[in-house]
Formats: structure tokens, sequence, C-alpha cells
């Protein structure tokens, strides 16, 4: 049986710092549904450049890897049926190693 696929995409709102969680806020689409996603401060200091944890450096680096994180967004999201996703510093090694699958079976 084949598989349903997913739309997903991303609107043009802007992210948000979430200083409690220590997270950038981002919204995804499937299906055109809004889902609530985020990427943590660590993945963006790891992977994407942040000199900090400061909000204004946090959203630059967001703003520079917008690409990739998006297209490893979608990945996650596919991986979970379209549930919301956290982006760890973790899944971009995965991601980078070029595995399958970005979350468990």
């Amino acid at each position: 049986m084949r598989e349903a696929v997913m739309r997903v995409s991303f609107p043009d709102d802007e992210p948000v710092f979430d200083g409690a969680q220590m997270v950038v806020r981002f919204v995804a689409s499937v299906d055109d549904v809004p889902l609530s996603c985020a990427i943590t401060a660590e993945a963006l200091e790891d992977h994407f450049g942040a000199g900090s944890t400061l909000e204004a450096e946090l959203l630059r680096a967001y703003g520079d890897g917008r690409e990739r994180i998006r297209a490893v967004c979608t990945r996650a999201i596919e991986d979970s049926c379209g549930a919301a996703v956290v982006l760890r510093s973790g899944l971009f090694r995965i991601a980078s190693a070029g595995s399958g699958k970005l979350l468990g079976d």
C-alpha cells in the first residue's frame, strides 16, 4: 500500500525566540494546517554559527541556516507522521551523515 504524501511548507512568518525553553519557534504548514516547530539554541550554536544564546544571535543563526533547518524539519515532520518537532543538535549530525530516517522507526 502506498503512503500518503504530506505537503510540508513554511509560511513567511518570523521566527520567535522562546527564552524559557531556549529555542527558536517557527511555523510549518502540513497539508495547510499550521504546526508549531522549534530548533534548540544548542543546535543553532553547534550547526549554524550562533556565537551565544542571546536572542539576536540565535535569530541571526536561524536566518542564516533557514534553508537547511527547513529541509531537516520537513524530513523530521514526515518521519513523525506530521507531528510537531523540536530540532536538536543530534538531528543535524544524523542528517549530515546521510542516514535514511531522522527519527526512530
